[in-house]
């Protein structure tokens, strides 16, 4: 087995040969009975799928109102990006640049960077491991909980001034923030 990789348990460092699994399967310790690495039951082409599935629904998210208000027969809605904008104009700079940065570029960013990694896999590439450090760095970065958070505060806080319509974007980040927890 000379041409087979070595793989040292994270618990007692004992180190052994790496075995290719059957889908769903776990490599175990030979010395402490730890799982070394377990084999995916689902293919690539599932990941890509739900890759393209996020993609489209953070689309929907960024496209859409996220939410309206209704009052005195006046409807006002609000899009992330508009809710952005209104931050800034309100000279809040800085709250509007970290509400773009958390809850738009890094999310964008990293789900550019997935998708990259798995429509180029067949081509062995130098920023491949690159790439896998920037999504694990902008993890702490990618807010969406906290927004939900925020947001039902919001709607709890002026439901009795106002009539609280969610929007189509208001789904997609549901589902968001359901996977991400």
């Amino acid at each position: 087995m000379p041409n087979t990789p070595l793989i040292a348990c994270h618990d007692c460092d004992l180190v052994q040969y790496e075995i290719s699994l059957p889908a769903g399967e776990s490599a175990r310790c030979a010395r402490c009975g730890e799982v070394l690495y377990r084999s995916s039951r689902f293919g690539k082409s599932h990941t890509l799928a739900l890759c393209f599935t996020a993609a489209i629904l953070f689309a929907i998210a960024n496209l859409y109102p996220i939410i309206g208000i209704e009052s005195q027969g006046n409807r006002h809605q609000s899009t992330l990006f508009g809710a952005v904008q209104t931050l800034w104009q309100d000279d809040m700079e800085l709250m509007a640049a970290l509400v773009f940065v958390t809850i738009l570029l890094v999310p964008a960013l990293e789900l550019a960077l997935l998708l990259w990694l798995h429509l180029t896999t067949r081509i062995t590439s130098g920023l491949a491991p690159l790439a896998l450090r920037l999504i694990v760095a902008m993890q702490p970065w990618r807010m969406v909980e906290v927004f939900m958070l925020g947001l039902l505060v919001s709607v709890v806080k002026l439901s009795h001034l106002a009539h609280i319509v969610p929007g189509v974007a208001h789904w997609p980040i549901c589902l968001a923030s359901s996977a991400a927890t």
